[in-house]
């Protein structure tokens, strides 16, 4: 597009956030963010198709007023990474938050595919899962402890390749989107089918309670963070499917850029996922009820709070001048 072209498009939409800005009357919070953000696309484009023409500085200029109007003071190097999570992150995910939802609804839709299937047809879990895998099962179920499975192996050793797969899996799940988010579809579609009929399987057998509070003391964190990474991996199909006023490389490198910190962002949860699968789930049978339960609880809160609720908060306290905590 030529800088003429680009300018009489946008002019009108710069010009409203002058006012939005500058001017007396207040706008609304989201209608705010709604301009900051074409703003600032506006600007990397700008910079990456006419470095060294006005329009660069006309907006950079606008871009660095607004940040002072919304930071009040320049963040330094040394509280990137608490930036980065306490800030940016949540930011991010308000922003994309409709892909966010899109992947918590089909793992809902894919999660309730897997149980009729395996209501529907006894052989299913054994596809899914393997001959193997569920004639241990029924051998645990028979000797009265269900998720035995999670008690192989040393502390250490389960926590290092529990952890290192459940990376490798939302690797795949994000990069994946890359194929026009038909990739992750794939892998969140696996996911959750064999979570569905996981859980029915156990619920055939009258050991669905023993189940939950096994599984659901790491998976609460586990599954929620896989659920993340497909938002992210939806986030960066949509940069290449619709580019909108951008070129399709430079939509794909902005996509790149803002869904791969997101898919950082669930890093520690993995971890901790990881942890708890490694030393804590193997003993959710003989700890009290209300120990498994409460673990389950506040680590679906921590995980859930952050990406579903801290985002709102932090939109709107940015949005009325204050700073975030």
């Amino acid at each position: 597009m030529r800088e003429v072209a680009f300018i009489k498009q946008n002019k009108e939409k710069w010009l409203e956030f002058e006012q939005a800005i500058f001017g007396k009357a207040k706008k609304n919070p989201d209608d705010l963010a709604h301009l900051y953000i074409h703003l600032v696309n506006d600007l990397s484009y700008a910079q990456t198709y006419y470095p060294k023409s006005k329009t660069v500085i006309y907006l950079n200029h606008l871009a660095a007023q607004t940040y002072q109007k919304i930071y009040k003071t320049k963040r330094t190097e040394t509280n990137r990474l608490f930036y980065f999570f306490r800030t940016e992150v949540p930011l991010l995910v308000y922003e994309y938050r409709r892909y966010i939802l899109y992947a918590f609804i089909l793992f809902g839709l894919l999660t309730a595919i897997g149980v009729v299937s395996a209501h529907n047809d006894e052989n299913f879990v054994r596809l899914i899962l393997g001959d193997q895998y569920v004639n241990m099962t029924l051998e645990n179920i028979e000797d009265g402890n269900p998720v035995a499975v999670y008690k192989s192996g040393s502390n250490w050793g389960s926590f290092i390749g529990i952890t290192l797969n459940n990376l490798r899996v939302g690797a795949l799940s994000y990069f994946f989107g890359i194929f026009l988010g038909i990739g992750t579809f794939y892998i969140l579609m696996q996911n959750s089918i064999m979570l569905g009929s996981f859980q029915y399987f156990f619920y055939q057998r009258g050991v669905f309670w023993e189940s939950v509070r096994g599984i659901w003391i790491h998976g609460s964190m586990e599954i929620f963070a896989i659920v993340i990474e497909a938002g992210a991996g939806f986030i960066l199909g949509a940069s290449i499917l619709f580019p909108k006023t951008f070129s399709r490389m430079n939509s794909f490198k902005i996509g790149f850029k803002n869904s791969f910190k997101i898919f950082l962002s669930t890093m520690p949860f993995t971890f901790a996922a990881g942890f708890l699968e490694g030393y804590i789930t193997r003993y959710s049978m003989e700890m009290p009820t209300f120990l498994s339960i409460g673990i389950i609880l506040v680590t679906l809160s921590l995980i859930s709070f952050y990406y579903l609720v801290y985002p709102f908060i932090v939109h709107n306290k940015i949005k009325n001048n204050v700073p975030t905590i």
